[in-house]
């Protein structure tokens, strides 16, 4: 199979680039359709406030406290970091020789060796669910920074029913937002990337600078506090990763917004990876500084806010400036989600442009006026309101749905770099790993079957069906498997990549994947 990004002759930044980027476009099996016009740090910018360190750090801050403390919170995050880093390479390099919206699910098809639409079947509907629990989980999470900011400043009451209205209020806005067009939330995702920089910058100075006293680096980097229930410490440690594992979610965007980027083929890869690396480090300074700025560990855990990260920011400094901020954390985490609702309707609009889902015309039709998948972004929308209804009764559905995003995602992240690992005739594109493509592909592909098992364990004991600490993730990985098997056979294997939306293609589909 030869390289599609070798077939390209024009360089960023060079006056051809964006007929370059439409050629190999068009040499994928598709028509340029989507505005394209977001830059490289545009398109680093969106998989950066996915991935969101003031979010996902600041609002699954509770488990890790209670599952390992400050070692599965400061020791656990730089493993996951690295490790992650080694799967955000190993897409990246398959990024640059399949530039698409379709993303992960289109790699599949293109490097599997045999059943090629089976593959991109099955990993498209893992990113699909995965792309929606993890907008559903970052929305809901904003919503529980958003109630706490509310409790604080004027008194309002913390309820799962108001906290679930909130996260309606929150989620119509992104769908309102990404509406009105491309450059409006390319506008947006770059003061976010910004915001998330320099408000990580204030948090650290304050939280070192303002409180009397600190935990000792001992306590912050091996203190282990166990409130799961279970006896076995190694367990509750891994459980405690999910701070940080699911914290790096949601870089597929890069690749999701391929289409809209220019310089597609080196851009993105950049994007996947930047994100990553940039959010390790700065998400470890982060971590680092609340560890050592909580003043009373047990009072933090229980705090009256919800959010045990807000009961940090007021205790080390005062209650207006740790007000400020949690503002600052709220603003980061609102981005975060309209970034995420950005890539979840653009892999929704390409799995509907290869008529995958069901009313597949609707989801893939284009807005003429804006150049975005407008029906697409509703749809989304739509779905992880639905996918966050049990939250209304138990807040242990918002760990079930962070499970759910961690899992369906990195299904559809791992099997595309399996498939290239087994495939001899990928060629490399233009961004490449070299000598280092093996070894950084087999890490990914074992340390993400590792994580999946584990997080379809119960993070809280007994963990048994019908308990409020089940985890209903395993019966949503087992849903996805039955209806896209039952899907395929009912519908999928007749129409998937062959009877499609007209006016997407540049080949016949059933041509993309040959």
């Amino acid at each position: 199979m030869a390289s599609q990004a070798d077939s390209v002759t024009g360089s960023a930044g060079q006056p051809g680039e964006h007929h370059d980027d439409e050629a190999m476009l068009a040499e994928l099996g598709y028509k340029q359709e989507l505005h394209r016009g977001m830059s490289g740090f545009s398109n680093f910018a969106v998989s950066f406030s996915i991935i969101s360190i003031l979010s996902g750090c600041v609002t699954t801050f509770y488990l890790a406290m209670d599952a390992g403390g400050p070692s599965a919170i400061n020791l656990g995050w730089p493993l996951v970091g690295v490790m992650v880093l080694c799967v955000a390479l190993a897409m990246a390099e398959v990024c640059s020789v399949y530039p698409t919206a379709g993303g992960l699910y289109y790699w599949a098809g293109k490097l599997a060796r045999r059943n090629k639409r089976v593959w991109a079947w099955y990993v498209g509907w893992f990113n699909f669910l995965g792309e929606v629990a993890v907008t559903a989980a970052i929305d809901y999470g904003a919503a529980i920074t958003w109630m706490a900011l509310l409790n604080l400043v004027f008194g309002l009451e913390v309820t799962l029913v108001s906290t679930f209205v909130a996260f309606v209020i929150i989620i119509a806005l992104h769908g309102l937002l990404n509406t009105f067009g491309v450059n409006l939330v390319k506008l947006l995702s770059d003061v976010s990337a910004w915001w998330h920089l320099a408000g990580v910058a204030v948090i650290v100075a304050v939280l070192w600078l303002v409180p009397d006293r600190h935990q000792t680096m001992d306590f912050t980097f091996t203190g282990f506090v166990n409130e799961t229930g279970w006896s076995s410490g190694i367990y509750v440690f891994l459980i405690g990763l999910l701070l940080a594992q699911y914290t790096f979610t949601g870089y597929d965007a890069s690749a999701h917004i391929a289409e809209e980027t220019k310089s597609a083929s080196t851009e993105a890869p950049k994007g996947i990876v930047r994100s990553v690396w940039v959010s390790l480090l700065a998400g470890w300074i982060l971590l680092i500084s609340i560890t050592a700025a909580i003043q009373d560990y047990a009072a933090t855990r229980a705090s009256d806010t919800g959010l045990p990260v807000a009961q940090v920011f007021i205790d080390a400094a005062g209650r207006n400036l740790g007000i400020t901020l949690l503002f600052i954390c709220a603003i980061a985490q609102f981005f975060c989600g309209m970034a995420s609702v950005t890539a979840n309707s653009r892999m929704t609009y390409a799995f509907s442009r290869d008529n995958a889902l069901p009313g597949s015309r609707l989801w893939a039709k284009v807005n003429p006026r804006t150049g975005t998948p407008t029906n697409s972004i509703w749809l989304c929308v739509g779905l992880a309101i639905l996918v966050t209804l049990p939250a209304i009764q138990n807040l242990t559905a918002f760990f079930a749905v962070t499970s759910i995003a961690v899992i369906g995602l990195y299904i559809a992240y791992v099997v595309p770099v399996y498939l290239r690992r087994t495939n001899p005739e990928f060629r490399p594109g233009r961004w490449n790993l070299g000598r280092w493509s093996a070894p950084l592909g087999w890490i990914a592909i074992v340390w993400v079957a590792f994580i999946v098992v584990l997080f379809m364990l119960p993070a809280y004991a007994p963990g048994t069906f019908g308990d409020a600490s089940f985890n209903y993730a395993p019966l949503a990985v087992l849903f996805v498997l039955i209806f896209s098997t039952v899907s395929w056979f009912v519908r999928g294997r007749q129409h998937f990549m062959v009877d499609v939306p007209q006016g997407h293609d540049t080949v016949e589909p059933a041509e993309i994947f040959r």
